[in-house]
C-alpha cells in the first residue's frame, strides 16, 4: 500500500522555489543497494533537484531530515516502510516522476524483476525451500540484522551480514553464539567474500587455488586476490570478517574462526590475513594461533609496527607486498612516470576503496611524506591538521555515503573533488583507484575519463583492481584510462610510488 503527501512548505533553493513530495510504501522491504541504484536514476530525471529512497529506519529518517527530504508521510513511516523522497521544481514534475517509478519501487520491494521468480522473504521460508544450504546472507536494516542472523544460526547456517549499523555489543554476542555452534559470522558490514569459488558481495572472478584470505577489508581482499590472479595463482576461500572484528570489543572472534576453517581445508596451503592494526590483545591471540598452525602465513596489518612472528609467517607492509610475498615474487621497478611540469607538489588521492586509501597512506609515510586523511592510518594526521599537505580521501567513509550509494556502486561522488583537484595549482599528482567486479559500477573508468577536459591537469595515476573475467574487463578499463593520458599502474601501491616519483622529479 502506498501513501503520498506533498510538503506544504516550499523552500527556496538557490533562489528557486521547490516542492517536496514523499511517497511511502507500507509494510515493504527492499535491498539497500537496489534502492540506492534507483535513487541515483531518479536524481537524474529532468526537474528533480534531489531524490532518495530508503527504508524508514530512525537513522535513515534522520538522514532524510538533515537533507530536507523528509515530508509529512515520511515522518510517520516506520522501519517496515520504504520512503521515496523527491524535491522538484514543482509538484507536477514530482508527481510525474514518482508515478513513473511506483511500479519499479513495487518490484524492488517484492524482490522481483520481469525475469525473476518468487523468492522467500524469511529465513524460515528460504530454509524450507533449500534445507541443504550452509550459509545465509543477511542484507536488512542494521537494527534487524542480528535477529535474522540468529534465526540462521539456529538452523545451523553460517552467516554473512552485509548490513551495517549494528551495535558492537550485538556483533560480539552473535559471533560468540556462532562460535559456540562451530559456525562463523562474516560481518557485520562484510562487503566481500569468495566461498568455494562463489563471489559474495563485491568480489572478483579469480581462479581457484591454494591461497586462503582472511580480511577485515573488502577492497583489501579484492586487491590481493586479483594481484595473485595476475601472477597465475588462485584462491581457495576469501573470508570477510567485518571491519570491527579485530577490535578489543569484538576480540577477533571471526578471524580466529576463519583461521581454524582454513587450517582444516585441504585446498589451502597458505593463509593471508588483511586488516588495519588490531588491538594488542587481539593481535596476541592471532599470532599464537598462527604459531600453532601447520600452514604458512602472510600477515598484513596496514600501518602496524614490526611484529614478532613465528617461523611459518612473514609480515607484509602493503597489500601488494602481501601478494608478492605469498607468491614468492619480488617487487619490480616502477614504469617510467609522467613528470609533473607544474608548480604543484601535493599528492591528492581520491579512493573508492577504504583499504586501498590506507595502503596509499602507508606508502607515502614510508617515503617520508606527511599525509592527512579522513580515515588516517597510524602516522597520518586527520584532515585539517596542516595546510597544503598530501591528502588521501576515503570516499566510502560515512560522511560521503549517507543517503547515497557507495562509490564502488556509483563513483560520481568522486567527480566534484576530482575536478577541483584538476584546477588546484598546489596539486602535483592525482591518485585514483578503479575497482571492478561483481556488484561494482559497469564502467568506472569511463566515468572518470569523462571528467577530463582539454585544459591542463596534473598527472593522474590510476590502478584497476579486477580481472579480465570480471563483467567490466580489466584490460578494457585500462585502455580507456590510457586513451586519456592517465598513467596506469599494475597495483595501487605502484600507482602511489609513481605519484611520489612524479612530484619528487618535478
Amino acid at each position: 500500500m502506498f501513501s503520498k503527501s506533498a510538503s506544504d512548505i516550499r523552500r527556496a533553493n538557490g533562489g528557486q522555489m521547490t516542492v517536496l513530495v514523499n511517497l511511502v510504501q507500507h509494510n515493504s522491504y527492499a535491498d539497500s543497494v537496489a534502492l540506492m541504484r534507483l535513487s541515483d536514476k531518479i536524481s537524474g530525471s529532468p526537474g528533480i533537484q534531489e531524490a532518495a529512497i530508503m527504508i524508514a529506519t530512525p537513522s535513515n529518517k534522520e538522514i532524510l531530515a538533515t537533507a530536507n527530504l523528509l515530508g509529512h508521510d515520511g515522518e510517520s513511516a516506520g522501519p517496515g516502510d520504504i520512503i521515496l523522497a523527491v524535491r522538484a521544481v514543482d509538484k507536477k514534475t514530482a508527481d510525474s516522476v514518482i508515478a513513473g517509478w511506483e511500479s519499479e519501487l513495487n518490484k524492488k520491494s517484492q524482490g522481483l524483476s520481469a525475469t525473476e521468480i518468487w523468492r522467500p522473504k524469511t529465513i524460515r521460508g528460504a530454509f524450507e525451500q533449500q534445507s541443504d544450504a550452509s550459509m545465509a546472507i543477511i542484507s536488512v536494516p542494521g537494527p534487524f540484522a542480528i535477529a535474522e542472523a540468529r534465526k540462521a544460526l539456529m538452523r545451523n547456517l553460517n552467516v554473512l551480514i552485509f548490513s551495517d549499523n549494528v551495535a558492537i555489543d550485538e556483533e560480539r554476542a552473535i559471533k560468540e553464539e556462532a562460535k559456540a555452534r562451530d559456525l562463523i559470522v562474516m560481518g557485520p558490514d562484510c562487503g566481500t567474500a569468495i566461498i568455494q569459488g562463489k563471489m559474495l558481495g563485491f568480489a572478483n572472478s579469480v581462479p581457484s587455488g591454494k591461497f586462503g584470505i582472511v580480511g577485515a577489508s573488502g577492497t583489501g581482499i579484492q586487491e590481493v586476490s586479483c594481484l595473485l590472479a595476475h601472477m597465475g595463482h588462485g584462491i581457495s576461500h576469501a573470508i570477510g570478517v567485518g571491519g570491527r572484528d579485530l577490535t578489543e570489543q569484538v576480540g577477533g572472534i571471526s578471524t580466529l574462526s576463519a583461521i581454524d576453517l582454513l587450517e582444516k581445508d585441504p585446498r589451502t596451503d597458505h593463509i593471508i590475513i588483511i586488516s588495519k592494526p588490531p588491538s594488542e590483545k587481539v593481535c596476541s591471540k592471532i599470532l599464537s594461533k598462527i604459531e600453532r598452525s601447520s600452514k604458512a602465513f602472510t600477515v598484513c596489518f596496514l600501518g602496524a609496527a614490526l611484529l614478532e612472528l613465528s617461523s611459518n609467517a612473514r609480515q607484509a607492509t602493503t597489500l601488494e607486498s602481501a601478494a608478492l610475498q605469498a607468491a614468492k615474487q619480488e617487487i619490480k621497478p616502477i614504469n617510467p612516470v609522467s613528470k609533473n611540469t607544474g608548480a604543484g607538489k601535493r599528492i591528492l588521492g581520491l579512493y573508492a576503496g577504504g583499504t586501498l586509501a590506507a595502503e596509499a597512506q602507508v606508502i607515502l609515510i614510508d617515503h617520508g611524506l606527511s599525509v592527512t586523511s579522513n580515515a588516517p592510518v597510524p602516522g597520518a594526521l586527520p584532515i585539517g591538521s596542516g595546510n597544503l599537505q598530501n591528502m588521501i580521501i576515503d570516499l566510502g567513509a560515512d560522511e560521503y555515503t549517507q543517503g547515497r550509494p557507495h562509490p564502488m556502486i556509483e563513483p560520481s561522488v568522486r567527480s566534484s573533488p576530482f575536478l577541483e583537484a584538476c584546477d588546484d595549482p598546489t596539486v602535483g599528482a592525482i591518485l585514483c583507484d578503479i575497482v571492478i567486479g561483481n556488484g561494482a559500477h559497469a564502467n568506472p573508468a569511463g566515468l572518470l575519463i569523462s571528467l577530463l577536459s582539454e585544459h591542463d591537469h596534473p598527472p593522474i595515476f590510476v590502478s584497476v583492481t579486477g580481472t579480465n573475467q570480471d563483467p567490466q574487463g580489466r584490460d578494457s578499463q585500462l585502455k580507456l584510462l590510457e586513451s586519456k593520458g592517465c598513467t596506469v599502474a599494475n597495483s595501487n601501491a605502484e600507482a602511489a610510488r609513481m605519484a611520489i616519483a612524479s612530484i619528487l622529479t618535478a
